[in-house]
Order: structure tokens, then C-alpha cells, then sequence
């Protein structure tokens, strides 16, 4: 039987910087032996009363050029790794996804904009996050790799035993990278009849016993879990503030998105929109519903 070639990892680029984003495709694909192939969509947006739309040619041809730039940086800073592209005419988000539908994870640049600019702008990250069947990477504006590679990973889970394919693509993230894996529950006060369970039970107790829960569904997974240090954290504080103070001391956040019962509608929730928002490092948002896939050489949960 033909083996298949390992899936490339899609970098989504745009007018804007994204060496960070590229940093961040290239170590992945060069671990899985797999290229970076650079997608860029196009589309005809309203641009006033009195002027004509671009035509879809036009477009195309600028699309076209923004993508040749990008391509030839990528080749220009890249070493070893394969470059592709492919360009769309139509809706980003959609058309992002559609081209990384034979991908192994989207990468996107995260861009720094001010609190009233992330008011009126939608974020394509977050769309393309909530919507896509493989995971979405998205890389804060500045952030490069430790030349010494990861040390240490953070998944966040929320109930244990709804979280195994997010915990899964963690353990194998920490295996690949032999890091250590930081797995973080956070519950707070303020979601509805925390407060009751936590005082019915005594703080610590319910530490001790969530604890038990988390390691438990480690346990679970077997050998997925074998030669993979990991390091369980139970806190009772608003999960977005642990998991945003938690960037500031890993390599890579993990979450896993809602999956909603209805196909229509936001797989993402405010405290995964705030975590991409402010996190400081990479953060992967992974679908709780598939598991990922890769074929390795040497060798994650949505509020």
C-alpha cells in the first residue's frame, strides 16, 4: 500500500506581518515531515454608492500578488520546509476552510488590534476557529519559538469527562515536543452553583476530588498517556484569567471548542474569545468531536 504524504499545515496570510504564524506552521511541519502551503482569500466587499465592485479578475489579480509576496518571504526565511500556495475569490472564512480541508491545523497571525477595533471588526481568527473540522492556531503578534523548542504545554478542560479528544491532541502535542503537560481546570464562583458545590464540599475537597476526576480521564486514554509527564491544576478563579495567566508561562494553550447540539450558531465561548484575544502564547483550539491525525516522524476545552 502507498503511504500518504503528511498533511501540510496551512497558514493563512493576508496583508498584514505573520512571521510568527510562519515560525510557528514551519516548526509544526517540519516535525510531521509535511510542508506549509499559504492561502489567501479574496473577496468583493461593498466599497460605495458610486464606484463599480472589482471584478472577480481583478481581484484574483491582486489576490494574486499579495500571495506571490507572501510566498516569497515564506521561501526567503524558511530552511528545508516545502512552500505552496493556493488563492480563493470569495468569503474568508469560508474560503480558508475550504482550503485547509485536507490540512493538518490552520495557522493564523493574531492581530494586535485596540478594544474599540475589536468591538466594530469581527475576528477572523475566532470564525475560523468556531467553524473548522481541524485545529486552528492562533499566534499572538510578536511571539517567536524557543530556539530550545517547547518545555512545557497547557491543555484547558472543563468537565473531565466530556474532554478526551482535546486532552488526546494535547498528550500527543507534549509527546512530539517532549514537553511537560500542564493540564488546567479552572471553575469559578460566579458559573451557575459552583459556589453551592464548592461549599458543600469544603475547597480543598473539592480540589482533592476534581483532581481525581482530571487524572482519572487521563488514565483513560491508556497508552496515549504513556512516557508524557504531565501536571494537574485545579483553581477555583474565572477560567479565563487562569488560562490567560497561564500563556505567560507555556509554550502552547490548548482548548477544545463547544460542540453545540445545533449546527448553526457561535462554537465558541466568551472565555475562549477572551483567551485568543489576550493570550500570550499560541493558542490551539481544537474540535472536541475529531480527533487529530498526523503522520510523525520523531515522533486540545472551550468555554
Amino acid at each position: 500500500m502507498t503511504e500518504q504524504s503528511p498533511k501540510p499545515v496551512v497558514v493563512a496570510v493576508g496583508h498584514d506581518p505573520f512571521d510568527g504564524a510562519l515560525a510557528f506552521a514551519a516548526r509544526e511541519a517540519a516535525r510531521a515531515g509535511a510542508g506549509v502551503r499559504l492561502v489567501h482569500a479574496v473577496h468583493n466587499a461593498p466599497v460605495g454608492p458610486r464606484l463599480a465592485p472589482p471584478s472577480d479578475a481583478e481581484l484574483e489579480r491582486i489576490g494574486r500578488q499579495v500571495l506571490d509576496a507572501a510566498v516569497d518571504h515564506a521561501r526567503g526565511v524558511l530552511d528545508g520546509v516545502p512552500v505552496s500556495s493556493e488563492l480563493r475569490v470569495g468569503g474568508i472564512v469560508p474560503s480558508i476552510i475550504e482550503m485547509a480541508e485536507d490540512a493538518s491545523m490552520i495557522v493564523l497571525q493574531r492581530r494586535d488590534l485596540s478594544a474599540l477595533k475589536r468591538i466594530v471588526t469581527s475576528s477572523k481568527s475566532s470564525s475560523v476557529a468556531a467553524h473548522a473540522q481541524v485545529p486552528v492556531v492562533s499566534v499572538p503578534p510578536g511571539w517567536s519559538p524557543d530556539p530550545e523548542g517547547a518545555r512545557r504545554i497547557t491543555v484547558g478542560i472543563d468537565s473531565p469527562y466530556r474532554t478526551g479528544q482535546v486532552l488526546s491532541t494535547a498528550l500527543a502535542e507534549a509527546r512530539s515536543q517532549g514537553a511537560t503537560l500542564h493540564v488546567l481546570h479552572a471553575w469559578s464562583a460566579s458559573q451557575p452553583h459552583a459556589d453551592l458545590v464548592i461549599a458543600g464540599t469544603g475547597t480543598d475537597s473539592w480540589v482533592s476530588e476534581t483532581s481525581d476526576h482530571v487524572r482519572a480521564a487521563i488514565n483513560a486514554l491508556g497508552d496515549e498517556a504513556a512516557d508524557v509527564s504531565v501536571e494537574v491544576e485545579v483553581r477555583s478563579i474565572y477560567p479565563a484569567d487562569a488560562l490567560i495567566a497561564a500563556s505567560r508561562k507555556t509554550d502552547l494553550l490548548i482548548l477544545g471548542r463547544h460542540d453545540p447540539l445545533l449546527p448553526i450558531g457561535s462554537h465558541l465561548g466568551p472565555i475562549a474569545r477572551a483567551v485568543l484575544r489576550d493570550a500570550e502564547c499560541p493558542v490551539m483550539l481544537v474540535d472536541p468531536g475529531s480527533k487529530r491525525r498526523w503522520k510523525r516522524r520523531s515522533w486540545g476545552a472551550a468555554h
